[in-house]
């Protein structure tokens, strides 16, 4: 069974072709392997998924909520706006389990619009900002906090 989602919103499955300047130079496979590995070294077992659909996004946050797993969400463009995912992800942690909310960019040093999260309420925390380490660094704070709660 994976023990952790990282979930990835809208256009990040062209990571490394979209906005070099601001998403990095390594693709959506570099992701991947990158999250297998990091949940390698901590024993877990890491999934990694990315869509453009919102209510695939809902469906698979549904089934981590169902399976018990914790998860890493970077919802990307629905960071804004989707209420629905905002709602969806607010099941992960009243049902006990991680949710820490990913952005690869600084929101806050972007345009006005990316400053404001509808599910970084609902996040047991925000990592955003540093690159691909954002996910690593997540991954780190999950297997911190399984850890704690043993």
């Amino acid at each position: 069974m994976t023990d952790v989602l990282i979930l990835n919103g809208p256009n990040l499955g062209r990571l490394g072709v979209r906005e070099p300047d601001v998403y990095g130079s390594l693709s959506y496979a570099d992701l991947v392997e990158r999250g297998q590995q990091w949940g390698s070294a901590h024993g877990l077992s890491v999934e990694v998924l990315q869509t453009d659909s919102e209510s695939q996004m809902i469906a698979w946050i549904h089934q981590a909520v169902d399976a018990g797993q914790d998860v890493v969400l970077n919802p990307a463009a629905f960071t804004h706006f989707s209420y629905a995912i905002r709602d969806a992800a607010a099941m992960i942690t009243k049902g006990g389990r991680f949710l820490i909310e990913v952005h690869i960019s600084n929101p806050y040093a972007r345009e006005e619009f990316r400053h404001m999260s509808v599910v970084g309420p609902v996040a047991t925390g925000t990592i955003a900002g540093f690159g691909f380490d954002s996910y690593r660094l997540a991954v780190d704070a999950i297997a911190s906090l399984r850890a704690s709660k043993a």
